[in-house]
């Protein structure tokens, strides 16, 4: 009987650039096809929304965490999940929410998209694990 890899949610509190937090929660979910597994979902909450920041430009000789979030959702087609609560009240809209509070630009754009607390619960309940990487 050939066993069939394990499906992770993960949520990442920490944002991008001042914390490890979304270092590692990355590192994880891009190791996991090695191991026969894979990283299903991402829930971006307080701080960690700012890695869906659509306008993120990072130095040169840094790693753009923005690019590799979307190359994580090309290579294992997983959802990029961002808290509404957490994402409007730092400025992060999509075009939805730009259009509603009066902005004429989205700072978030797909493969990120907003939801609420409920796609948390949803993840936790329908996949294997669920691993928080906060600061």
């Amino acid at each position: 009987m050939v066993s069939q890899g394990l499906t992770y949610a993960l949520m990442v509190q920490g944002s991008p650039y001042s914390q490890q937090a979304s270092h590692s929660a990355l590192r994880f979910a891009e190791a996991l096809p090695a191991q026969g597994h894979r990283v299903a979902a991402v829930f971006f909450y307080h701080d960690g929304v700012y890695n869906a920041a659509s306008m993120m430009t990072p130095p040169r000789d840094e790693p753009h965490l923005l690019e590799r979030w979307r190359a994580l959702y090309q290579t294992q087609q997983c959802e990029l999940l961002v808290c509404v609560a957490s994402a409007v009240r730092r400025g992060l809209l999509d075009e939805g929410e730009a259009r509603r509070h009066g902005h004429s630009h989205p700072t978030l754009e797909a493969p990120f998209e907003m939801t609420g607390l409920g796609q948390l619960m949803q993840a936790a309940l329908h996949h294997d694990r669920l691993i928080t990487f906060a600061p």
